[in-house]
């Protein structure tokens, strides 16, 4: 890997130097760049959603591809292992684990997967190629007949480009093992444009063990016509692999028998691939907009992970191994007349899965085998009203039906079940009056739980769990270059159901209520300086009485950002972004909290000539010891007597620097 990560460098340094001669007069430019986010007076439905576009994503500096998405005001994307694992997500009062009740789509295909092995609505989103991406369309709350499972907290969706301005080359390294290499364009073919992109990545980490995090990522994509009438198909491959640097107790950093970034079991880690297909299709008439997206996707993972050490079994360890491999079939097609607008979504899950206890590698039981058939259908229908000039509504239903097919080891644990769930919704908009829109949204939703769940013979758990929302808001962009919103809104659910892949049992959650409120902004004076500030507080509590305590362990409570980018000021560019990441409630009574954290991403770059530009990349600029994720529970080291309840923690990175040089070609 190392070595072909240095073959395919050096040949895109050749690269650079022949394009540095061939490019237009702005070649760095990206596709459908725009000089300031999209407003949305009069185009959105409410006050929490908006669109960023590929001039705001460009400026971010991310340290791993899913914290693109932290350009959605109010989410913060974490890490708590091996850097090929899916990342953590919170929003809106919630510890969304690895994607749960965050509805996330990458070129219009689902990233959430149904009934995984290590949690429902895993979103492995280390296939994401940054360069690509387009726009960034975010929304909140169930309030849209279009959203479905997974989307009662959230909503994100990422595009990809049919075709790129310029081809791309770049070459980035850096410390703690970086190495990055890209390779984009899109030449014409036929008719149409072929667009492909390949990039190769290593990352190590500051830990004591480096995560050794290899990928190999590919785009091709054939495409014509237009974004409104137009055709495209395209393949997508991802493989990687990864040591994984898991949460370590508290205790044992205290008293010195492990630093910071060391790791209990050096043999935690995985591996996981990603092959698609996909198509769209687009065609705008008299007769009205249909666009359709089909799909099939084969995932693979196999992860192993210990949290606990040596608390079950103080000879072996307790590390346990969660494979999982699917095929996803899709289609998701949508027709738009006047001011009607319907669809209709097919999916089916082919999965196998399992959970087996296993020593550094090495299988040595098996705890559960399980062959699923997850199979969904949904339909959904909105009609929009403008009742006068200042006053409009949007009213939908969708109606939404399951399956489930489980075959298990577990005697108990085998059969069919299946349930349907009806979800409306409503937005009221007012306005505008001086650029000023007043919103009003009520809706429901709700998230599927694991098949495994719903056909247990012990503690079956309710297939689809419902959420209710609530939200009040207003967006107002009164000031000349500032956009504004703020809204309040209550998120409730019947139950928080999970399937608890790390044990290989059913939970039932208690029933819960989320209040809070998000103010965000974007402020661009001029032509070459734009500011997002963005605060978010959420108030999550259990609704029902138990001498437990009501907090929601996990449950993020505050959370805010400060990015500011500059561009468009002579040769030189840059961003930073300040990001804080508030204390949460580990345990029911709030007895034990996790510390907030801050961190600080920045970036400076220099255009060498119009066709090569050289960047400097910064990450946890001031060097903060804060921890990434906590959790409380109990585990046992090597050598300790019993077992110990503590806070266990995964740290944020040291400061690092990354340079990449890139070139349009």
């Amino acid at each position: 890997m190392h070595s072909s990560i240095s073959r395919f460098a050096g040949a895109i340094a050749i690269l650079c130097g022949a394009a540095a001669q061939a490019a237009d007069d702005d070649p760095l430019a990206r596709v459908e760049v725009t000089a300031s986010r999209t407003s949305q007076v009069g185009v959105a439905d409410s006050a929490n959603a908006g669109v960023v576009t590929a001039q705001q994503l460009e400026a971010r500096a991310v340290y791993r591809p899913a914290e693109l998405l932290e350009a959605a005001p109010g989410l913060i994307v974490s890490q708590h292992s091996g850097e090929g694992k899916a990342n953590q997500f919170y929003l809106r009062g919630f510890n969304l684990d690895h994607g749960t009740d965050l509805r996330t789509s990458v070129d219009g295909m689902l990233v959430n997967q149904r009934s995984h092995a290590h949690g429902q609505g895993w979103s492995d989103l280390n296939f994401l190629i940054p360069e690509l991406a387009t726009r960034l369309d975010y929304s909140k709350g169930p309030y849209s007949a279009d959203g479905g499972d997974f989307a009662a907290a959230g909503t994100l969706k990422v595009h990809y480009a049919d075709t790129l301005d310029h081809g791309v080359a770049s070459v980035g390294v850096g410390q703690h093992g970086f190495r990055r290499a890209l390779l984009a364009d899109s030449p014409a073919l036929g008719e149409g444009s072929l667009l492909y992109a390949l990039e190769a990545f290593h990352n190590d980490g500051p830990f004591t063990r480096g995560d050794n995090y290899r990928k190999l990522n590919g785009v091709l994509r054939y495409s014509e016509g237009t974004a409104v009438n137009g055709w495209n198909v395209t393949a997508m491959a991802y493989r990687a692999s990864w040591n994984a640097s898991d949460q370590i107790p508290q205790r044992a950093v205290a008293d010195g028998r492990l630093g910071r970034f060391d790791t209990v079991d050096p043999s935690d880690g995985g591996n996981a691939h990603r092959y698609s297909l996909s198509g769209a299709w687009r065609a705008d008439s008299d007769a009205g907009a249909t666009t359709v997206n089909a799909s099939l996707v084969a995932n693979r993972l196999d992860l192993y992970s210990n949290f606990t050490y040596f608390l079950d079994d103080p000879v072996n360890g307790d590390q346990f191994n969660q494979p999982d491999r699917r095929v996803t079939g899709a289609l998701d097609a949508e027709h738009r007349w006047g001011d009607y607008r319907a669809g209709l979504q097919l999916q089916n899950d082919n999965i196998y899965n399992g959970l087996y206890k296993t020593a550094a590698r090495q299988r040595l039981s098996t705890t559960r085998e399980d062959h699923i058939v997850e199979t969904s259908a949904a339909l959904f229908f909105e009609k929009a009203t403008r009742w006068n000039p200042t006053l409009r509504s949007v009213a939908g239903v969708r109606l939404d039906h399951y399956r489930f097919d489980v075959d298990s080891s577990l005697a108990a644990g085998s059969g069919r079940s299946h349930a349907s769930r009806a979800s409306p919704s409503l937005s009221v908009i007012a306005g505008p009056w001086q650029k000023t829109e007043l919103y009003f949204n009520a809706g429901a939703g709700f998230h599927s739980n694991d098949a495994r769940g719903t056909t247990s013979e012990v503690d079956p758990v309710t297939p689809l769990a419902r959420a209710r929302g609530l939200e009040f808001g207003v967006r107002s962009e009164a000031v000349k270059g500032l956009q504004s919103a703020l809204s309040l809104y209550r998120l409730d659910f019947d139950s928080e159901l999970v399937f608890v892949g790390d044990a290989g049992t059913t939970e039932a959650g208690r029933p819960s209520r989320r209040t809070g409120i998000e103010f965000s902004n974007y402020y661009k004076p001029n032509r070459w300086i734009s500011i997002d500030a963005d605060l978010a507080f959420a108030r999550a509590r259990f609704r029902d009485a138990d001498p437990a305590g009501a907090h929601i362990p996990g449950a993020v409570e505050g959370v805010g950002s400060l990015a500011l980018a500059v561009d468009h000021a002579g040769p030189w560019f840059g961003a930073l972004q300040l990001r804080y990441f508030g204390p949460r409630p580990l345990r029911e009574d709030d007895a034990v909290r996790s510390h907030p954290s801050t961190t600080l991403n920045g970036r400076i770059g220099y255009k060498l000539t119009p066709h090569l530009k050289l960047a400097l990349e910064g990450y946890n600029l001031v060097n903060r010891r804060d921890a990434a994720v906590d959790y409380l529970y109990a585990s046992r080291l090597h050598g300790e007597a019993a077992a110990s309840e503590d806070v266990h923690f995964h740290p944020i990175e040291s400061r690092s620097f990354r340079v990449t040089l890139s070139s349009a070609f």
